[in-house]
This record gives C-alpha cells, sequence and structure tokens, in this order.
C-alpha cells in the first residue's frame, strides 16, 4: 500500500502543501476553516504525522528574543507587552534585552541569544546601529523584525507607526486655539523615529501655513526636561505652545512648567507623544499624540512568526495610525504673555 504523503493530504483538502505542513506543525497563521479542512483530510486518508522526524528537521527552542534600547521609557513596557502576548499564544517564550542605546551591547545580547537558539529576534535599533546588523542576520538565516525604528537601506520585516495623522490633528487642535508660536522639542538620539516625527511636524505646520519658532533637541528623560523647562520659556519669543518627541518629554516638561508657576493648558499649550497611561494621571492632563505600542507589539510579533514559518516570503513594511488625545494642557493662547522668571 502507497505510504500516506502530506502532499496527499494538501490534495485532498485542496490546499498547498506549504499550508498542509503550517496545521500539522500548529502554526498561528492557518486559519480555523482551513485548518479544519486539513485535519479531516489527515483523518479521511489516516494519515499519521512523524513528530519526532519533524522535531529533527525544525530543531527549534520555541523563544525568541527581544531587544529594545530603553527600559525605563513606560511606552516600551506596553510594546513589550503586546509582543508577549502574541508570542505566547503561538508558544513562543520571550528572551528580554536592554540596549540602552548602545549597538555595541545590542549585538553583544544578539550573539548570546544566538548561543540559545532563539528561533527570531525583534528588535528596536539602538541609536548607531548598522547596515551590517540586518545583513548578518539574513547571512546568519536568522529571522528578524525591525520595530518603531527601521535602519534606511535595509531590507527587513517593520512594525511601527505613522506619525502624520496624530502630528496633524496636534497642530491643528494648537492652530485652532489661535496658538502660532510652536515649538518642538526633539529627543537628543538620531534614528528613523526622531527623523519620521520631526519631519511629521515640519509637515502638518506648513500645511497650516506656521514655520516652528525653534526645535530644541534635549536629552530624553523626565529630569533633563524638567530642568530645561526655565530655558525654553525664557526665550526673546516665548512659545505659546510646545510639541514634544515623547511623552518622556512631555511629562518632564509639565512638571519643569509647574515649578516656574506656569501652567500648562492655561499659560502655555503642552503636548506629548505616544500617550502613554502617566499622560492621564498628572493635573492637567498631558494631551498626546497615541502611537498603541500594544497593536504595534502584536504586529511584530505576527510578522516574525510569519518570517519563521515562511523564510523567503516577501519583506513587509507595517505602520499603525496614530491620533491626537486631547486633554486639558492644550487651552486657548493667552492674549498677553508675560516673561517668566527663572
Amino acid at each position: 500500500m502507497k505510504r500516506i504523503t502530506l502532499l496527499d493530504v494538501a490534495s485532498h483538502a485542496g490546499v498547498s502543501r506549504a499550508t498542509a505542513s503550517l496545521v500539522v506543525r500548529d502554526s498561528p497563521l492557518v486559519g480555523a476553516a482551513t485548518r479544519a479542512k486539513v485535519e479531516a483530510a489527515m483523518a479521511e486518508l489516516g494519515y499519521v504525522y512523524n513528530l519526532g522526524a519533524a522535531r529533527m528537521r525544525a530543531a527549534r527552542s520555541r523563544t525568541a528574543g527581544v531587544i529594545i534600547p530603553n527600559l525605563t521609557n513606560p511606552f516600551f513596557a506596553v510594546l513589550l507587552a503586546g509582543i508577549e502576548s502574541a508570542l505566547e499564544t503561538a508558544g513562543l517564550a520571550v528572551i528580554l534585552a536592554n540596549s540602552n542605546e548602545s549597538a555595541a551591547k545590542q549585538d553583544g545580547f544578539v550573539n548570546r541569544m544566538r548561543e540559545h537558539g532563539v528561533d527570531g529576534l525583534i528588535v528596536c535599533p539602538a541609536e548607531g546601529t548598522e547596515q551590517r546588523f540586518v545583513d548578518d542576520a539574513r547571512r546568519w538565516g536568522m529571522p528578524l523584525v525591525q520595530t518603531l525604528r527601521f535602519l534606511p537601506g535595509t531590507s527587513a520585516d517593520y512594525a511601527g507607526m505613522d506619525p502624520a495623522a496624530g502630528m496633524r490633528e496636534a497642530v491643528q487642535c494648537l492652530f485652532d486655539f489661535g496658538h502660532r508660536r510652536i515649538g518642538y522639542i526633539a529627543a537628543d538620539t538620531l534614528h528613523s523615529a526622531h527623523t519620521e516625527r520631526l519631519a511629521s511636524f515640519h509637515d502638518a505646520m506648513a500645511a497650516s501655513g506656521l514655520d516652528p519658532l525653534f526645535v530644541r533637541q534635549i536629552e530624553s528623560t523626565h529630569h533633563t526636561a524638567r530642568m530645561a523647562a526655565p530655558e525654553i520659556m525664557n526665550r526673546p519669543a516665548r512659545p505659546t505652545a510646545l510639541i514634544c518627541h515623547n511623552d518622556v518629554l512631555g511629562l518632564g516638561l509639565h512638571r519643569g512648567l509647574s515649578d516656574l508657576g506656569v501652567m500648562p493648558g492655561r499659560d502655555v499649550s503642552l503636548v506629548g507623544f505616544d500617550n502613554v497611561a502617566e499622560a492621564d494621571l498628572v493635573r492637567p492632563g498631558l494631551a498626546s499624540v497615541a502611537t498603541e505600542p500594544f497593536k504595534v507589539g502584536e504586529m511584530a510579533a505576527r510578522l516574525l512568526l510569519r518570517r519563521i514559518e515562511r523564510p523567503d516570503a516577501e519583506v513587509l513594511h507595517e505602520t499603525e495610525p496614530t491620533y491626537f488625545v486631547q486633554r486639558g494642557s492644550c487651552g486657548p493662547v493667552r492674549s498677553t504673555v508675560s516673561a517668566v522668571e527663572a
């Protein structure tokens, strides 16, 4: 009697051999209806999957490496939760590392994760990461997904966000409140997210017929932003509104402005970016552009699972749209603005 093969099962179920293979390996990439058809064909034909041989072929650890650049930013904790949620559903555990914005540390973590046989990597590239990082992963046959930041000139799956819509809504809100002197507080790290958000700010300002009052780069910490408040507010042309690269800067400035007796939303409007939970805990609440990091994390995990199952699949670049969340830190421009004592 002829031995029943997986190709026979696929033909009987009316699917490709690759799809049938995904079903017998319990891949999360297969829909319930397709899975039911393949399983029915297996039962009808009497096909038995050789799990031992499959394990020898696959040699998987059921783990994925995740490297992020800053564990102190609550945004990344939510991103990680999304990644873990999707990978756990697929039966993969996460090995986590914090590069602390060091490309050298990042390389070291990758080597250690390879030694532990991870099935793939999700990485938010540290500042200074070179193109060879992606090239090396491809040479090793290591499935890789870049998230939140991508390296220009590389070809690898990417899960991120599009800041344009949320930034346009934020600038439009300020414009409608009468603000024309709008400054931008940028982080001092250079990567694609920095470039995209700053470009979106310039585009949104231009769409409203405005020029930025200034762009000021500072270290992305609460403390630095808090300490920068006097210098920012005592400029010769004092801003009536500020938009920040992220909520770390926004929350730090919120406290720094309060230290000066300047109330966000009354004396100056203030907008953050990422809409972390803490933005709604301060008073007045920090208006922010929502970036949905949990969804981005889930997206990155799905892309990695797809790449693991289909190493030669086309490269995908997927983004989550952003939107503006208005809170008390945004309000009408004051008719008179007095100087702030440092």
